[in-house]
Order: structure tokens, then C-alpha cells, then sequence
């Protein structure tokens, strides 16, 4: 299973709200979002991500991709 990590990411580096982390990306990344597309990263994980937008939010949150994303096995059962 995948977990979106992205609201914890923002508060360990003190960001807040969706308009803190907007002007972030586009301080350090050059990268705009609309509001709706970052209260959708907010709310719920991305089913899909672009990878320039992936770059921006690494690069404005100073991290990794495998920090947003949290990978926990998913064991059935017979394997």
C-alpha cells in the first residue's frame, strides 16, 4: 500500500496551508499550481502525478520522492 505523505512533509517543515505551500513552489521551484490541484494533493493521493510536478514539490520541500510516498507491503493471503 501506498501512503501520501505530503501534508506531513509540509508540517515537519513548518508549511501549514495550501497557499504557504503555492508560494513555495513558486519561490524555489518556478512551479505554479492552481488552488484546486493543490487541495487535491491535500485531500486525497494523486492517482496520477506529473513528473515536473513531483520535481517542484521535492525541490520546494527539500525531499525525496520515496519521502512523499511511504510504501507498506500488502501481504495476501496463499503467497
Amino acid at each position: 500500500m501506498l501512503s501520501w505523505m505530503l501534508r506531513q512533509i509540509m508540517a515537519e517543515r513548518g508549511i501549514w496551508s495550501g497557499a504557504a505551500l503555492a508560494r513555495l513552489l513558486k519561490e524555489k521551484a518556478g512551479y505554479e499550481l492552481s488552488a484546486p490541484s493543490i487541495s487535491a494533493l491535500l485531500n486525497a493521493p494523486p492517482k496520477q502525478l506529473k513528473a515536473e510536478t513531483m520535481d517542484a514539490l521535492c525541490t520546494a520541500l527539500a525531499c525525496t520522492p520515496s519521502e512523499l510516498w511511504a510504501h507498506t507491503p500488502t501481504f495476501t493471503k496463499g503467497a
